[in-house]
C-alpha cells in the first residue's frame, strides 16, 4: 500500500489522524474478502445457536451443577460467537475510520481482539478440562483433595480470562493504528524483534503446549484404563464380563476424544498461525485480506464443534436435545396415538 505523506500522519498515541479531501469517504472498495467475512459471520451465528442450545440442555438436565468447567466452556464459546457476530456485522458495514472514534473502533471491534480474547480463554479452559479428567483418572485419590474444593475450579476459570486478556486485549492498543481509513491491528511494533518474540511465545503457549496437553493427558488416561482392563481380564471371574465391556467402551471413547480433539485443534488453528508468522516477518503493516479471513474461518469454526465434543457425552444432555427435535416429538406422539387407539379397540 502506498502512503501519501501529505494526508497521513501517525500520532505518538498510535492514532492515525486522517486529513485531506478523502476524509469524507464513507466506504472502501470490497473484494473477495467480503465473501469470506460473510462466511465467518455465518460461523458466528451457527456457533451462537449451537452453544446456546447445549448450554440450555446442560442447565435443563441439571448437569451444570456437576460439570462447572464444561458449562464455563460453553459460556465462553457462546460469548465468543456473539463477539464474532458483532465484529463481522460491523466489518460488513465497511466503515471508513478516522479520528479517535475510528481508532477505538479499530482496536476494540475491527481488530477482533474481543473475539480472540474469548477464543484463547476457551482454549485454556479446554486444557483445564483435559487436566481435570487426567487427575481424576490417573490420580483418583489425590484429585479428590485437589479438585474437591470449588476454589480450584474458579481459579482455573479466572486464569483463562486473565491470561487471554493479557495476550490479546492488553496488547492491541499499542500495536494498532488506522491508516487511510483502514484498521491495522497488531501491526505497529516499535521493535521488530519484539514482534517475533511475541509470535513465538503465542505459538508455543497456545498451540504447541495445548496440543501437548491433549495428547499427554488423554494418552495417560488411556494407559490407566488399559491397565485396569488387563487386571479385569486376569481376574476373569463370573460376572466380570459386564465390567470388562464397560472398560472397553470407556477406552474406545477416550481414543475417539483424543483423536478428535487433537486433530481438530491442530487443523483448525494451523492456518491462522502460519498467517501470523507471515505478517510478523513482514517489514510493513499488512491489511487483513481474504487469506486471513480464510484462516479465521477455520479457527472460529472450532467454537461450533466444542459443545458436541464435550457436553453431548452426557446422557441427560442427549435426552434433553432429543426431546427438542421436532420429528422425534411427532414420532413419539404418533406412537402414543397408535397405542391409545389399539387400547380403545381392545376395550371395545
Amino acid at each position: 500500500m502506498t502512503e501519501d505523506s501529505g494526508s497521513v500522519v501517525i500520532a505518538t498515541t498510535g492514532v492515525t489522524q486522517i486529513t485531506g479531501e478523502n476524509t469524507m469517504a464513507t466506504s472502501l472498495p470490497r473484494g473477495i474478502e467480503f465473501y469470506f467475512q460473510c462466511a465467518v459471520l455465518i460461523i458466528g451465528i451457527v456457533g451462537t445457536g449451537c452453544n446456546g442450545l447445549i448450554l440450555y440442555a446442560l442447565v435443563a438436565s441439571k448437569q451444570h451443577k456437576k460439570h462447572a468447567l464444561i458449562v464455563h466452556q460453553n459460556a465462553l464459546d457462546l460469548l465468543t460467537c456473539l463477539f464474532i457476530v458483532i465484529i463481522y456485522s460491523t466489518k460488513l458495514c465497511n466503515i471508513y475510520l478516522t479520528g479517535s472514534l475510528g481508532y477505538f473502533l479499530c482496536t476494540l471491534v475491527l481488530s477482533e481482539s474481543l473475539a480472540w480474547w474469548g477464543t484463547i480463554a476457551s482454549v485454556i479452559n479446554l486444557a483445564s478440562i483435559t487436566v481435570e479428567r487426567y487427575l481424576k483418572v490417573v490420580y483418583p485419590v489425590r484429585s479428590k483433595k485437589w479438585l474437591g474444593k470449588n476454589w480450584t475450579i474458579y481459579l482455573a476459570m479466572g486464569t483463562a480470562w486473565i491470561v487471554s486478556f493479557t495476550a490479546n486485549v492488553a496488547i492491541i492498543f499499542p500495536t494498532s493504528a488506522v491508516m487511510d481509513g483502514l484498521c491495522y491491528p497488531y501491526m505497529i511494533w516499535k521493535n521488530g524483534a519484539l514482534r517475533i518474540v511475541f509470535f513465538i511465545w503465542n505459538f508455543l503457549s497456545f498451540y504447541v503446549l495445548i496440543i501437548s496437553i491433549f495428547v499427554f493427558c488423554y494418552w495417560r488416561i488411556l494407559v490407566v484404563i488399559r491397565r485396569q482392563a488387563r487386571v479385569m481380564a486376569d481376574h476373569n471371574a463370573a460376572g466380570s464380563s459386564a465390567a470388562q465391556t464397560g472398560l472397553n467402551h470407556i477406552q474406545t471413547n477416550v481414543i475417539k476424544t483424543m483423536v478428535i480433539v487433537s486433530t481438530l485443534y491442530t487443523v483448525s488453528w494451523l492456518p491462522a498461525y502460519v498467517y501470523y508468522l507471515l505478517i510478523s516477518l513482514s517489514p510493513h503493516p499488512i491489511h487483513l485480506d481474504f487469506t486471513y479471513y480464510g484462516s479465521a474461518f477455520l479457527a472460529f469454526s472450532y467454537m461450533c464443534t466444542n459443545p458436541f465434543i464435550y457436553a453431548t457425552k452426557f446422557d441427560p444432555v442427549k435426552r434433553v436435545l432429543v426431546r427438542m427435535i421436532p420429528w422425534k416429538k411427532t414420532s413419539q406422539q404418533a406412537t402414543v396415538n397408535v397405542i391409545n387407539t389399539g387400547g380403545t379397540n381392545m376395550n371395545l
